[in-house]
């Protein structure tokens, strides 16, 4: 995974994984091997899946061309909440794009190295090649 500063502020960590790397073959697979993962941990929470590809179209709103598909996993680690600031950092997502021969899929750095550790295993994970 390469870990870069994304507007100049956010750190996120990505990969690309070739569709001949892996076992999934859409973004809905993508989620659901992720999907998996969160619900076998029983530390995880498991909030939501957005489709931002049809909320950006429905609104109107620009698309690079080569994205076929966009959606995000919502879940929470959540070990404890020591301060309330701490809900501005949860829950986390993990973005899964379509680029047509390859995924794209990212998350921004989380503030606790154990769930960035878990987040990376996860990914990295979905490849199979």
């Amino acid at each position: 995974m390469k870990t870069t500063q994304f507007m100049e502020k956010y750190t996120v960590l990505n990969t690309e994984i070739a569709k001949t790397e892996t076992e999934c073959r859409t973004v809905d697979d993508v989620i659901a091997a992720l999907t998996a993962k969160i619900e076998a941990d029983p530390n995880v929470a498991l909030i939501a899946v957005f489709d931002h590809h049809a909320h950006t179209t429905r609104r109107g709103g620009a698309i690079a061309p080569e994205i076929q598909a966009a959606k995000n996993l919502v879940f929470c680690f959540g070990p404890a909440l020591p301060d309330p600031r701490m809900l501005a950092l949860r829950p986390r997502a993990i973005g899964i794009a379509d680029l047509g021969d390859r995924f794209v899929v990212s998350f921004q750095e989380a503030p606790l190295t154990p769930a960035n550790d878990t987040m990376r295993g996860w990914v990295l994970g979905l490849k199979t090649a």
